[in-house]
């Protein structure tokens, strides 16, 4: 049992380095990685436009403004890997977030979350050797990333990003 909890952390470490160094686009095609947000709680979101739970957009907004002055961000990162839920361009994609939900919080490049396209960070997060391995289910997938850049937790789309569960892990996080 000593050497399995042993293998977890070793796992975890390899994961938040590994995690920190990937890189990825802002929506207007700036470089970042997680080491940009580093000292801070990061929630990592898949988001779509056009889907059931686009509303979520809402929530996510709300718990950006209530625990950003304390290191914490949002970071979306738009998926048209479910449905066909957001087909359109990182523009049009940003003027939907701004104009419908007044986003404010940080937007990334569309990106793929699972299949033979899949962005490396969600390979570093859902992968067979991930964090969290599985494949995300859908739109609104949410994975909590601590100060330090190790992965915390995993939630699935249908728990809102303002539920006591996602509060908690953050507030614990941020502490």
């Amino acid at each position: 049992m000593r050497s399995l909890l042993v293998s977890l952390v070793v796992v975890a470490t390899a994961a938040a380095a590994d995690l920190a160094a990937i890189p990825f686009k802002t929506i207007d095609g700036k470089d970042k990685s997680l080491a940009d947000y580093k000292g801070k709680v990061v929630l990592v979101v898949n988001t779509a436009s056009k889907c059931g739970l686009t509303k979520q957009y809402t929530a996510l907004e709300a718990i950006y403004d209530k625990y950003r002055s304390k290191d914490f961000v949002v970071l979306g990162f738009p998926c048209n890997d479910f449905g066909n839920q957001e087909p359109g361009t990182e523009k049009e994609i940003e003027k939907f977030c701004k104009a419908e939900y007044e986003v404010s919080f940080p937007l990334m490049e569309k990106v793929h979350v699972k299949g033979a396209e899949q962005h490396p960070l969600y390979t570093a997060l859902t992968g067979k050797e991930g964090a969290f391995p599985g494949d995300v289910t859908w739109n609104f997938g949410k994975f909590l990333i601590g100060k330090d850049g190790k992965p915390l937790a995993r939630f699935e789309p249908k728990t809102t990003p303002d539920s006591p569960e996602v509060t908690g892990a953050i507030e614990k996080a941020l502490e």
